[in-house]
């Protein structure tokens, strides 16, 4: 659970109501940026809300294709140099296994911008990008519909933060048939779900092949992306799903739900694993 004195801070603001205003004090999400580093080397910075950020990491290293399990992260901390400039905010990581193109090829081939909350993976910009990274999902777990539907509310019922900011997006895993696993919320729904994936594959529980994925917005490619990674079957958004998003859960092998809201949901892929 993030503290709330991480994850959201007081602001002064003026509330309009009509022709009334008045000041008054609201708390914000908090946002600031988490660099990730590779053998003490700048890698990454991604906006982020502070707080499960090794799992953020590690489960934005796996969505990346740096590595494929626990095994292959081998030391996974925050900056100890005292020297540092907020440690808080770096998080360093040494590879146990280093790709092939070794860790100079990493570093080359990352894109020299910082990655916005909300995009995503934006350079991973086809299906046909993750032929080589991720195999179909053959998963045969099935879920009801009496307990998909109560997800989003169980999902809503762990969002502490967006309670009493507005401004946070969260994801949930959940096993057979409506056990909540882990939860976590963040300014990205990227990171939200990163966090979550990372804190399992940090247990060494990957592939994810008998949960469900929920998340609070629309299901983007990027979405549907990580859970393929992560080996998730099912992934139930309260909104909609991009075209993209559907293309992929189709090729894939993801069932994907879309407009989780109340006693109703769409189902865009594999609606096999949805059961009366």
């Amino acid at each position: 659970m993030i503290p709330m004195a991480d994850s959201s801070r007081s602001v002064d603001v003026v509330r309009v109501r009509g022709s009334e205003r008045a000041t008054d004090v609201d708390r914000a999400a908090t946002e600031e940026p988490l660099e990730i580093r590779l053998h003490g080397q700048p890698f990454a910075v991604i906006m982020r809300t502070p707080g499960a950020d090794l799992e953020l990491a590690a489960g934005f290293l796996l969505a990346e294709g740096v590595c494929e399990s626990f095994d292959a992260l081998g030391a996974i901390e925050h900056c100890t140099d005292p020297d540092a400039d907020h440690p808080e905010n770096i998080v360093n990581v040494r590879l146990a296994q280093l790709p092939a193109e070794g860790l100079d090829g990493l570093l080359a081939g990352r894109r020299q911008v910082t990655t916005n909350a909300s995009c995503g993976l934006c350079g991973r910009r086809t299906i046909e990008s993750l032929a080589s990274k991720a195999p179909p999902i053959r998963s045969t777990w099935t879920i009801a519909t009496s307990d998909l539907i109560q997800l989003p509310d169980r999902l809503r019922a762990r969002q502490a933060v967006f309670a009493e900011t507005g401004g946070l997006h969260a994801a949930a895993l959940f096993a057979p048939p409506d056990r909540l696993i882990e939860a976590a919320e963040d300014v990205g729904r990227h990171n939200a779900v990163d966090k979550i994936i990372g804190r399992m594959l940090m247990r060494e529980e990957l592939p994810l092949s008998e949960y469900l994925l929920c998340v609070s917005g629309r299901a983007s490619f990027e979405i549907v992306q990580k859970a393929l990674i992560a080996g998730v079957p099912v992934v139930a958004a309260v909104s909609a799903p991009s075209t993209l998003a559907i293309e992929l859960a189709r090729e894939y092998g993801v069932t994907l739900v879309g407009f989780a809201r109340a006693d109703s949901f769409n189902i865009y892929s594999h609606a096999e694993r949805i059961v009366a």
